[in-house]
């Protein structure tokens, strides 16, 4: 069985060399949410010169829209999202200090050669099991685009979140890894 790294989120941008592909982490940290309606926002905040709801450089985005809290609790389920649908935006994201990733589903090539351009990483969450990622959420505020609803820009508090290294720093690829091991058989 492989060893379980515990990386702490802030310092993601410098634990990304060590870290390759298929390497289980528990991530604890601060992270933001973000999906299709924010980082079309976050672009023309740029593209105006605007400043960024929060600070992208070393940043980790999770690619989720959490689900209103139950009583008792900073947050509902907060499975990930398809995170293709951010590859338009992730480069852009990534040669601006953006550390890391976090969603389900491969990249495309132009994200991940920003990941190994920026030194940054792409990390997938287990799809489908929401309900459960949320008991490693200690702490979510809504920070920006309200109007979005669960689409907004959250700061998250992680703690041990599991996760998965799908793309490193050093061009590593877990799904076309896992397609050549497949051709092999």
């Amino acid at each position: 069985m492989s060893e379980i790294i515990e990386v702490k989120a802030e310092e993601l941008k410098k634990t990304a060399p060590t870290l390759k592909i298929g390497d289980k982490i528990l991530l604890t940290g601060t992270v933001y949410t973000a999906r299709d309606a924010a980082h079309k926002r976050f672009m023309q905040l740029i593209d105006k010169g605007e400043k960024l709801p929060f600070d992208i450089e070393n940043a980790v985005i999770y690619y989720a829209g959490p689900t209103p809290a139950p009583e008792g609790r900073p947050i509902g389920s907060c499975g990930p999202t398809t995170s293709g649908r951010m590859d338009r935006f992730a480069p852009r994201l990534l040669d601006m200090g953006l550390a890391a990733m976090i969603g389900k589903g491969e990249r495309s090539k132009e994200v991940r050669e920003a990941v190994v351009r920026n030194k940054a990483v792409y990390l997938c969450a287990v799809g489908g099991a929401g309900a459960l990622a949320c008991n490693c959420i200690t702490s979510c505020e809504v920070i920006a685009f309200e109007d979005l609803g669960c689409e907004s820009v959250k700061k998250l508090y992680f703690n041990k979140f599991p996760l998965i290294v799908a793309d490193d720093c050093n061009g590593g690829d877990i799904f076309e890894m896992g397609r050549n091991q497949y051709k092999k058989q």
